[in-house]
């Protein structure tokens, strides 16, 4: 689907977007509100080890200044490093981008699971309310390192392209996400107040 260049440019983050250490110090307890809120609305659960965030700007402007803040990022080049790895996770109008977590917290999980679950990543699907659904494409600028043939990575990186038939199906709710890999057929609804989240990044 076509995006209009106005809408490219209004969503990707710039150099100017990203605050320094001191400015982003004073503001840090507020936004860490506001990004635990929002990403309350877009963390979807699917089945027992894997969870869904849908990213957008202000999930990726938090992760960059945390990222900045760790890491005593003091010089452009070093923001402009972090705004080509994140950037590409916004979403533009018309798409949804999701990270896709394996969450394992123990050997004997990461032996039982990563094997088992070589290519979900390319498994997971929003299902709407007519029974279509949109399959997700696999973001190739970090496809690179995540997968192998016998074992899989525990983040991988999603995008889901909508046609704006798509976006209106959407919209009216009685949405799913479901994962149909052989080994973890799982399908969850989304809440009404994520539909209505993820509906601004879709227009």
């Amino acid at each position: 689907m076509a995006t209009p260049a106005n809408a490219i440019s209004s969503r990707k983050l710039k150099l100017e977007d990203i605050l320094d250490l001191r400015a982003y110090e004073r503001i840090r307890e507020e936004s860490r509100a506001q990004s635990i809120e929002t990403k309350r609305k877009r963390r979807i659960g699917l089945g027992t080890v894997v969870t869904v965030m849908f990213e957008n700007r202000q999930t990726m402007w938090y992760q960059i200044q945390e990222m900045i803040r760790a890491e005593k990022s003091m010089h452009d080049e070093q923001v402009m490093e972090e705004l080509h790895a994140y950037n590409p996770l916004i979403p533009e109008a018309g798409q949804l981008s999701a990270t896709l977590f394996i969450e394992l917290t123990s050997e004997d999980q990461m032996r039982e699971w990563l094997p088992k679950l070589v290519g979900i990543e390319n498994s997971i699907a929003i299902q709407l309310h007519d029974g279509t659904q949109v399959r997700c494409v696999i973001d190739e600028g970090h496809a690179e390192t995540l997968t192998r043939d016998y074992v899989t990575a525990a983040v991988h990186y999603l995008r889901f392209e909508f046609t704006p038939e798509q976006v209106d199906a959407f919209a009216t709710g009685g949405v799913k996400l479901v994962c149909d890999h052989p080994a973890y057929r799982e399908s969850v609804d989304l809440p009404a107040f994520t539909v209505s989240e993820l509906l601004t990044d879709l227009r």
